[in-house]
């Protein structure tokens, strides 16, 4: 039979957005975990406030928000808030009842710089990995290390010339997307720098990719379920990424001996493995197929089942650039600035640890 299609009608209706969620939705576990770490941080965030004035938007609810729009891909802020408005998961999420109303998308931008002042992003990622640690979902011996470029929100057409005046330039024949040629051009980082986000370095993948203004972020993983341990963007230069390695060992791993650092023939460099054996730290290094040069890993570190076991797990990082890239908002920036784009990557990462603990914690 042919069901009627009836006009909607007003009603009362007593349904909460807690009874609308299913019981086994993935984000009931995730929202446990998220709410244990941000109660680990309401010292913090009294601080952060005022004793007297108007009431602000809780800053539980803005993390928690931006940890929405990683897990379900929402491009912006300004879009969020209107989803809001109507999508009771969201609600459910944020503890925001029926009728209470959306706040503005300015409200992003008004806080960050509280957030970023008070390096909210990571206690908090630090906080996800106290969980995992107590709950013996991580390694405390073996690591990986790696680096991903993050393109930038720039055009290669901002990259103009070091102390170039606007007044310099001629008149451009599209305001909107003027017409550029940069053939027969030399342009360097040295040189040149972009007008719209200064800090953003040109940068390229690999041979025969086209250069890009980008940051570079630094990963370092665990290799017994894959969790972040650390993350943090540095400028796109070429020392960056074992810098920042190192930068991260010494911050987390400071008792390092006995310890294994697995990375990509990338990391294989004198200078980087003569670093890590002062520290104490095995290099699980890929070796590198320059012909032009030698490893610097020989045969005392590969004869291991170790060094095999290292070089399996340690591609386990592609998989949290891809999901930053995929689906969490980390492709290409949506804000300037190495400050914020670190802000947000170090979000990005602590959502990708409360998704990856709460399916651990199912399965086991």
């Amino acid at each position: 039979m042919r069901g009627t299609d009836k006009q909607q009608v007003s009603m009362l209706s007593l349904v909460t957005p807690d009874m609308r969620v299913p019981a086994d939705h993935p984000l009931r576990g995730i929202k446990t975990l998220a709410d244990q770490a941000l109660a680990a941080l309401s010292p913090i965030f009294d601080a952060m406030y005022s004793d007297r004035g108007r009431p602000s938007i809780p800053p539980e609810r803005l993390l928690k928000s931006t940890l929405l729009m990683a897990f379900y891909s929402v491009r912006s802020e300004r879009l969020f808030c209107e989803q809001l408005d109507y999508n009771l998961l969201f609600r459910w999420f944020l503890d925001m009842d029926m009728v209470e109303e959306s706040f503005d998308h300015s409200t992003f931008s008004r806080n960050r710089e509280r957030l970023l002042e008070h390096e909210v992003a990571a206690r908090f990622l630090a906080e996800t990995v106290r969980a995992a640690q107590a709950a013996e979902l991580m390694s405390d011996d073996h690591f990986t290390v790696d680096g991903t470029l993050i393109e930038a929100w720039a055009s290669v057409k901002s990259f103009r010339p070091k102390g170039e005046k606007a007044s310099d330039r001629k008149p451009p024949d599209d305001p909107g997307n003027p017409t550029v040629n940069f053939h027969g051009e030399k342009r360097s980082n040295e040189t040149h720098e972009s007008t719209t986000d200064p800090e953003a370095k040109l940068a390229r993948k690999g041979n025969n990719q086209p250069a890009k203004l980008s940051y570079l972020a630094n990963a370092l993983m665990e290799n017994r379920n894959g969790l972040i341990v650390d993350l943090r963007v540095e400028p796109a230069t070429g020392y960056g990424e074992r810098t920042g390695a190192l930068a991260m060992l010494d911050e987390h791993l400071a008792d390092a001996q006995g310890m294994t650092l697995g990375a990509d023939a990338g990391y294989d460099t004198s200078d980087f493995v003569e670093e890590l054996r002062c520290r104490g730290v095995t290099p699980h290094i890929a070796q590198t197929r320059d012909k032009r040069r030698r490893s610097n890993v020989d045969g005392r570190t590969t004869r291991h089942p170790g060094y095999v076991v290292s070089q399996r797990l340690r591609k386990r990082v592609e998989e949290i650039f891809g999901w930053m890239k995929t689906i969490g908002p980390m492709r290409q920036t949506r804000i300037r600035g190495i400050r914020r784009v670190d802000w947000m990557f170090v979000l990005s990462a602590a959502a990708y640890n409360l998704v990856r603990m709460r399916n651990l914690v199912t399965a086991t």
